[in-house]
């Protein structure tokens, strides 16, 4: 497999995914019977570490996942299985570990551990020198009150109290401890449960932390004030030597503690100018004497904080020591990528938080810079910031007039989470230059990241069915203009419309409003997105066929966020999650297709990412939610029922069926696909099979899908436009089922034919159902006329995909206007009629129909419209 990278940055250990084909790979006593040998571009072999990922349907590896040192692997490598190990002699991590300890040996790098304590760590040694100790997670809550008729605010602290400590992993280059427990108040009252992934590399200076935040709160009285972690590290020689750096919109706030500058005595000429360019001074004589005197009589700043409180504000603050003394300001600034240095004649620490600014309000306060030890806090939520208030905007859904899921309130954060990632470097330098503070934030927020050319993915059907770009004719060209337009046009919405913020950042907003030129943010179920109609997969797809590192990003942030925040980890609805609404929480409905597999699985496979595994193993059993939340529970008489919940055959139990896909090729656990089968069976013993329902009675205990008729709640295109046809068709080659391949099949053609037809073929039983929104079954038609070689299926499938943008002569497509003085913008670029769910449908469609039946496109533009003005052809079918 050859791989490149497709960013910048080549530096730090990476972890990247490989695709291998079935049946090529197989496994002998637990591990891979071959193993994996890796050169870069020069020819050089480079030392890899390596684990699978997940397995095909006959045990062997598909995908794997290794880790190198970027800066070993270069622009380009080639992975290949090899009959020998790379690895030579013992170089490599050593863990020793008792009942209370852990110490990890990673080359000049030490860390030590004990168990079962507040601290992640309690020192780590650089060469044998101290850099850091008592390294803590701390949370800050905020409750409002009133005092004698009076609006007051009680800060409560607490501190991480560590209750499981996992190797999760352990090889030559890289080892993963996995944290878990909860943050503990000085009474002893526990809130709000943690876990953190702490990443160290052989022979590296860098420690990432992965953490994750899980909100157990009463929302009332918990808002959130401050999230972090703390931790100690000496500071040595003269306070003169002692530094401060911190990355701006344009080049590096650097100042040092004790500025070289005075009244009187006058310092001699070119020490300050040496002092502010990092030199580290070595006074002596009449200079060391009358910098000493300067010393007596000169403020110490002691503390330095630094809050990205919006998108478009951060200050820098300093301050003296004494407690009665007040922070005075720096800086003001727009937007820091949050690279932040302090040091002294011991060396330097470097602080990163990925997506500083994005995700507001971060920050980091030092304190003690003029003692023998700094206190230095990483705030991935700074209390200078306001408290995030988890409360519901309203008291009541509104369910017609706002499209909300119903009139009761539903809302509720209790379950959902939160991920922030972060790096502490440790330099012997005594601060280190801007370019050097500018190239680590480049690496901690966009690491080097390797993959294929969509071509080898194409090929090994990853994910599915998706098609790679082409534009042999013109109308092929049009397809692939809108398909880019309508990518570009989020990439530049999300700065565009600043949807950014901690538990905002990376999804997108539902529906546009044409007259406010502004999306509908504060109307019900028209906010925020929540997954719908899953963007998730329309992105991710096109990311695997123009492998733009752009697209990626914006995936990774989307699935990020999706898979944590729109999300239940605990409580009754885990492995659920909300519906769209104003609030990521709000909405009353909780629902397995939010929250399904589906969505992340590229982001796993193609990195690597260990956070997905927890969030996997939290779904893969998350039918029993269904006990808790009946998703049609508020449509059916509970005593008429034979089985005690539903499930529609999509969106419902196709979702279910992703994350049992997910945990059967993950763990090779054929249990998983049992369940599968389960349901499978049950669907084609329905009158009509795939077609039938779509809803069904559902047995979580057994997974059994019971038939109850023809009846879709909805509409009959929420069975499709949610991800199920995607997971659909993979399981249907996976699992070899000539049997449910033919199901979709019938099921794309079904959906096409004219109202009399479905009636006549399905003998009446359907009655008045509806095949709502025929272009959102694009995928499902074209999969239907590639199988069954339907030529008047396949162009009826581009009939119908190309009239929902080509009518009346316009043929714009995702075509922006630009309005002067708009929307609080210069210039407002503008797609007037937008929605999301379109966006993401007819995109997801046109990549998937291009692949099962190109060769039915129009060549022209005048030849699609033609075919679109056709409508009625839909009504007669030749012989």
């Amino acid at each position: 497999m050859k791989l490149h990278n497709i960013r910048s940055e080549s530096k730090g250990y990476t972890t990247w995914g490989c695709m291998w084909k079935k049946g090529e790979l197989s496994l002998v006593d637990g591990k891979p019977a071959k193993s994996f040998f890796c050169k870069n571009k020069k020819g050089e072999a480079v030392l890899m570490q390596s684990r699978v990922t997940s397995f095909w349907q006959d045990g062997s590896v598909k995908w794997t996942a290794h880790t190198a040192d970027a800066a070993l692997l270069g622009e380009q490598i080639e992975v290949r299985l090899a009959d020998e190990c790379e690895q030579e002699g013992d170089y490599g991590i050593r863990i020793q570990e008792t009942e209370q300890k852990l110490t990890i040996y990673a080359g000049e790098l030490e860390l030590y551990i004990t168990k079962n304590t507040n601290n992640l760590v309690d020192a780590v040694k650089i060469k044998g020198n101290t850099v850091l100790t008592d390294a803590k997670l701390v949370l800050e809550l905020e409750e409002p009150m009133l005092i004698e008729g009076n609006k007051a605010k009680v800060n409560r602290e607490y501190l991480g109290q560590i209750e499981h400590i996992t190797i999760e992993e352990k090889g030559p280059l890289q080892a993963i401890l996995k944290y878990e427990g909860s943050h503990i108040s000085a009474t002893g009252e526990r809130k709000m449960p943690f876990i953190i992934r702490m990443v160290i590399g052989m022979d590296c200076s860098d420690i990432k932390l992965t953490h994750t935040f899980l909100y157990d709160g009463d929302e009332e009285k918990d808002y959130l004030k401050g999230l972090g972690i703390r931790f100690q590290t000496p500071i040595k020689g003269e306070l003169y030597n002692r530094h401060v750096k911190i990355t701006n919109d344009y080049g590096c706030f650097h100042e040092g503690l004790v500025p070289l500058i005075s009244w009187r005595p006058r310092v001699p000429q070119g020490l300050y100018e040496r002092q502010i360019q990092g030199e580290k001074l070595i006074l002596e004589g009449n200079d060391k004497e009358i910098v000493d005197q300067v010393l007596e009589d000169t403020p110490y700043w002691s503390e330095y904080s630094l809050c990205q409180d919006s998108v478009s504000h951060f200050v820098i603050r300093k301050k003296l020591a004494e407690e009665n003394c007040c922070y005075i300001d720096s800086l003001h600034g727009y937007r820091t990528h949050g690279g932040f240095a302090f040091g002294s004649e011991g060396g330097s620490i470097l602080l990163g938080i990925r997506d500083f600014w994005e995700k507001y309000p971060s920050g980091y306060d030092v304190k003690g810079l003029d003692l023998d030890e700094a206190e230095a806090t990483i705030w991935f939520w700074s209390p200078k910031a306001e408290s995030m208030d988890f409360r519901h905007y309203a008291n009541r859904g509104y369910n017609q007039v706002c499209y909300e899921g119903y009139d009761y309130k539903g809302a509720t954060p209790y379950g959902i989470a939160c991920t922030n990632e972060c790096m502490i470097r440790f330099d012997e330098k005594i601060i280190p230059t801007d370019r050097e503070l500018d190239a680590f934030c480049n690496q901690v927020n966009k690491p080097a990241l390797f993959v294929a050319e969509p071509e080898f993915y194409h090929k090994m059907r990853a994910f599915g069915y998706w098609s790679v770009p082409k534009k042999d004719t013109p109308m092929e060209i049009w397809l692939e203009e809108q398909l880019e337009r309508a990518a570009d046009f989020y990439l530049n919405e999300v700065e565009q419309r600043g949807w950014y913020g901690m538990f905002n950042y990376g999804d997108f907003m539902h529906t546009y409003d044409h007259q406010r030129h502004q999306w509908r943010y504060d109307i019900g179920g028209y906010a925020w997105d929540n997954t719908e109609l899953v963007p998730t997969l329309w992105l991710w797809l096109y990311f695997m066929r123009t492998g733009r590192e752009d697209i990626f990003t914006l995936a990774e942030k989307l699935s990020r966020h999706a898979a944590e925040v729109d999300v239940y980890h605990f409580g009754k609805y885990k492995g659920l999650g909300s519906r769209h609404n104003v609030r990521h929480w709000g909405c009353p409905c909780k629902e397995a297709r939010i929250a399904m597999a589906a969505h992340h699985r590229f982001l796993y496979y193609l990195t690597g990412d260990r956070r997905f595994e927890d969030i996997f193993d939290e779904l893969k059993d998350n039918e029993m939610s269904f006990l808790n939340k009946d998703p049609l529970g508020d449509f059916y008489e509970k005593e008429e029922m034979v089985y005690p919940s539903h499930a529609r055959s999509g969106p419902d139990w196709s979702s279910l069926c992703s994350n049992w896909m997910t945990e059967w090729e993950r763990k090779n656990d054929i249990r998983y696909r049992d369940k599968i089968l389960v349901g499978m069976n049950d669907i084609k013993k329905a009158p009509l099979q795939l077609t039938s329902g779509p809803d069904f009675e559902f047995e979580p205990q057994t997974c059994h899908l019971r038939y109850i008729g023809e009846r879709t709640t909805g509409g009959t295109h929420l069975q499709i436009c949610m991800g199920a046809p995607q997971v659909w068709m993979e399981l249907a080659d996976l699992l070899e089922d000539e049997e449910f391949k033919k199901m979709i099949a019938d099921y794309g053609r079904f959906y096409y034919l004219p109202k009399e037809k479905q009636l006549e073929e399905s003998q009446g039983i359907i009655g008045d159902r509806e095949f709502t929104l025929p272009f959102m079954s694009a995928a499902m038609g074209a999969y239907g006329a590639w199988y069954l070689k339907d030529e008047w299926l396949a162009k009826r499938t581009w009939q119908i995909l190309l009239e929902t943008m080509i009518h009346d002569g316009n043929h714009e497509g995702f075509a922006t206007k630009k309005i002067p003085n708009c929307g609080n913008q210069k210039e407002l670029v503008e797609i007037a009629w937008i929605s999301t769910n379109f966006a993401a449908q007819w995109c997801l469609n046109v990549i998937m129909v291009l692949e099962f039946i190109r060769d039915a496109l129009p060549s022209t533009m005048e030849e699609a419209e033609v075919l679109t003005d056709g409508a009625d052809a839909f009504y007669f079918r030749k012989a």
